[in-house]
């Protein structure tokens, strides 16, 4: 049954909406039971049962990591913490509550000195670059997506620079038109790029990922 605010005061009419979805929403029940810290780390569940690149042993670095549900997902399927576990890195400019298992970083991944930082907590080079950052939203469309895209464009040059051969990275999008360029530097550096909506994905929403696999090891300009 569909539940509504029992009071609508001093509360913009976006501001109702989200809070109305928020209460409806199963995933925002679910995470609440599972112990995730947010819905999104579904999607990343969705994402790996589907095409399988969190394995036990592997090196994740979870770039915009807060507030850390991608990472508890990440930390559980990679065994981080167990004997012959991997280990997760995760990275954001804002502070959040350390994650068990994983080592957390409080910084900008766009910063001088972030690919090192990461490579240091993760004694090497990566598996699995994750990336579900996304830009504060203006409400315009064109600007918006244009955000999204810089953020997953430097997403993926970072990933160039960490992957071990065989890697993977994992970027949200938002469809808009302007991926081309990106999805074709992929195309280069990985031996398959795929697209997926996990059904945690709102159906509203313009979001997708791009999970892309096989990383050739080649260099940054490829």
């Amino acid at each position: 049954m569909k539940q509504n605010l029992k009071s609508k005061k001093k509360r913009t009419l976006s501001q109702r909406q989200w809070l109305t979805r928020q209460i409806n929403d199963p995933y925002v029940e679910a995470a609440k039971r599972q112990g995730y810290r947010s819905r999104a780390a579904f999607k990343l569940e969705q994402l790996d049962d589907k095409f399988h690149f969190l394995k036990k042993g592997g090196r994740v670095a979870d770039l915009g990591a807060a507030p850390g549900g991608w990472t508890q997902v990440a930390v559980a399927r990679v065994k981080a913490g167990e004997p012959g576990g991997g280990l997760v890195a995760g990275l954001d400019i804002l502070p959040m509550d350390p994650v068990p298992n994983a080592e957390i970083l409080l910084g900008d991944f766009l910063a001088d000195g972030a690919e090192d930082r990461l490579k240091e907590a993760l004694h090497g080079p990566c598996d699995v670059v994750l990336s579900d950052m996304a830009a504060p939203t203006t409400g315009h469309a064109p600007t918006d997506h244009l955000r999204i895209m810089h953020l997953a464009e430097t997403a993926l040059e970072f990933a160039l620079g960490v992957l071990a051969p065989g890697g993977a990275f994992v970027a949200k999008l938002f469809q808009g038109g302007a991926e081309k360029i990106l999805l074709d530097r992929m195309k280069t550096n990985f031996a398959t790029v795929r697209h997926a909506k996990p059904q945690a994905s709102r159906q509203d929403s313009k979001e997708t990922y791009v999970v892309a696999m096989g990383f050739r090891g080649e260099t940054k300009k490829a």
